[in-house]
């Protein structure tokens, strides 16, 4: 007997084998459902009530408010500035615009590194003067202790291994990390002892992508990559990057999917044009 396949019923088995669960809130334990049915993870950056509800909108799984504030919004050389009431107020500014994601917090440098005690006291006020979801933090064996202590509260970490940005004066570079064998079997040990210590998800950034897919594969909770390759559970980029809106950073791993600083330069040229020359207001903009 001969079958007719239909062009519907083709672009039905086409869509359901990349079918996606849908939620109408994601949570932490969505990211590991995530990771284990093999769905990539997409995460943005956000920093304000607006570009919050259009990266929330648009259908993006966490939104992270991270200390890259620093730069993009006050345009600092590092993240090294930013201050805790600082990332309060970007952080409950985004959660106002949301419905949907997961809103992660960066905890900011000098809030956790030294004292564990401090560290809990820097995420409890996250979570309670910004209403966000849990916080991240960066370092190994490091800040484990503050790891402890903050889950120990029952507060969400997301850990952050590789290029730590707020390590950069120990550093002194922002190259790949974890090259040499020493650092990557530091790395493996550091990403293990972050998911026992209860830690539901891991950014890697900067890190050769033989190492981050391993590191995935080994591990049970979602491994997040920035210039990490595709051989990890998810992504996550800084919006004003994506758009085009800053135009000075352009590492390998970044995709530019607009270019709003040249469309934004025009349009606002445009609109000088129009004032000068009395085209703006017209008869129908005016009351």
């Amino acid at each position: 007997m001969r079958f007719k396949i239909s062009t519907f019923t083709v672009q039905f088995v086409t869509n359901m084998s990349i079918a996606k669960k849908e939620y109408k809130r994601i949570t932490t334990k969505s990211l590991v459902d995530m990771k284990s049915r093999g769905e990539k993870i997409s995460m943005l950056t956000a920093y304000d009530y607006t570009m919050a509800k259009i990266v929330d909108s648009a259908g993006i799984d966490v939104i992270l408010v991270g200390d890259s504030a620093s730069n993009v919004m006050a345009g600092h050389e590092t993240t090294l500035p930013i201050t805790l009431n600082e990332m309060i107020y970007h952080a409950s500014s985004v959660v106002r615009g949301i419905e949907r994601s997961l809103i992660v917090v960066d905890l900011p440098f000098g809030t956790y590194q030294s004292d564990p005690k401090e560290a809990l006291r820097s995420a409890i006020r996250i979570m309670k003067e910004s209403g966000g979801h849990a916080v991240k933090l960066e370092g190994g064996k490091e800040v484990k202790e503050s790891v402890k202590r903050i889950l120990k509260a029952g507060i969400p970490v997301m850990g952050h291994l590789g290029l730590t940005p707020q390590s950069i004066y120990k550093f002194g570079t922002y190259t790949v990390r974890a090259k040499e064998e020493e650092e990557a079997e530091q790395l493996k040990k550091d990403a293990l002892m972050l998911e026992k210590a209860g830690c539901f998800a891991i950014v890697l950034e900067k890190v050769p992508a033989k190492l981050a897919e391993e590191v995935a594969k080994s591990l049970h909770v979602p491994i997040i990559g920035i210039g990490a390759g595709g051989g990890v559970d998810g992504q996550v980029l800084v919006t004003h990057d994506m758009l085009g809106m800053t135009h000075e950073f352009n590492p390998r791993f970044l995709r530019r999917y607009l270019d709003l600083y040249s469309e934004m330069t025009h349009a606002f040229q445009d609109y000088i044009n129009d004032v000068k020359s009395g085209d703006f207001p017209n008869d129908k903009e005016q009351y």
